[in-house]
């Protein structure tokens, strides 16, 4: 119960974090002047040792406690919504793993600023975007599908005439729309980005 607790107090931290991230990168249709607008907005709230504590913990916490809870559950999954939240989870806590640990080499290490072009230049430079293409493609939709499997946990009456069920699809239906828009922001074969030398990592 109290693993349960955690791991769900930890989620919602980070999903608060990459709702904005996510908001973020849609904005990069608009453009990569738009993008970093937007970014330097957000980076005001979350880019200062406190709350980077707190986001850094919650992460150590959520794959922690996800683990020990799929050990712990594996067995029980029945339902298409259980095993797809372990499925989904277990993604995350790779793709987080992955995903700080190379922000923090191009932070401290390369000394570059990590926005939009840190993030874009696996998506556009070949073959690394053999790796990068479904790298983020998957940990967009794990995100959407974990959020859509406690949903469908936790919701007990309909919305709109909506079942639990049909609200869950919605938000996976969500996550695959929200994945489209982002890599046309995110990639110069629909938006003309143009990587700076600094990050390319060839």
């Amino acid at each position: 119960m109290i693993t349960k607790r955690i791991h769900y107090i930890s989620g919602v931290i980070i999903s608060l974090f990459v709702s904005l991230h996510l908001v973020n990168h849609v904005f990069s249709v608009f453009g990569v002047e738009k993008h970093i607008e937007i970014m330097n907005s957000i980076r005001l709230v979350y880019r200062n040792i406190f709350v980077e504590i707190i986001l850094l913990s919650a992460v150590v916490i959520q794959i922690v406690s996800g683990i020990k809870m799929v050990f712990q559950n594996r067995k029980k999954a029945i339902s298409k919504f259980e095993k797809l939240s372990i499925y989904s989870g277990l993604y995350l806590a790779f793709f987080f793993i992955v995903h700080i640990g190379a922000v923090m080499i191009g932070r401290i290490i390369l000394k570059l600023d990590t926005n939009i072009y840190f993030g874009a230049a696996g998506l556009n430079i070949f073959p690394l975007n053999l790796f990068f293409i479904p790298y983020y493609v998957i940990a967009i939709m794990s995100f959407f599908c974990h959020v859509a499997c406690i949903h469908n946990k936790k919701m007990n009456k309909n919305i709109l005439g909506l079942t639990p069920i049909k609200q869950s699809i919605g938000i996976i239906l969500l996550g695959v729309l929200v994945i489209i828009v982002i890599f046309y922001g995110l990639t110069n074969h629909f938006n003309g980005m143009i990587i700076p030398n600094e990050y390319k990592l060839n």
